[in-house]
């Protein structure tokens, strides 16, 4: 059920932030866009562990020992979402967000 749950909850979030986007503030799209992520990655650890992470620490554990990969890509953005509550995001970082939100997706093949 919490497949089901998550897998929702991307989509709905996908496609307010893809709203946003097109509303050009990019800021809050890369926010959401970071949510998305965050919520596809714990999906991924869900599938392959049985169980989500409580926070972004152990987050960033699991994904360095079992994803290293995704460890990867998250550790080399993380900055960018961390800016996020004090400073405006142009629309090539949102951009890039998006697709490598959108490419985590495809890769994993998440139902969205």
């Amino acid at each position: 059920m919490l497949h089901k749950e998550l897998t929702d909850n991307i989509k709905k979030v996908l496609n307010s932030a893809d709203l946003i986007y097109k509303n050009e503030d990019y800021t809050s799209a890369t926010i959401l866009y970071f949510k998305v992520l965050f919520m596809v990655l714990d999906f991924i650890i869900l599938k392959n562990t049985g169980a989500t992470p409580k926070d972004h620490t152990e987050r960033f554990r699991i994904l360095e020992d079992k994803f290293p990969i995704l460890y990867t890509l998250l550790d080399k953005y993380f900055k960018i979402y961390r800016s996020t509550y004090s400073a405006s995001i142009d629309k090539k970082t949102c951009g890039e967000i998006k697709e490598n939100v959108n490419k985590t997706i495809k890769e994993f093949k998440i139902e969205v």
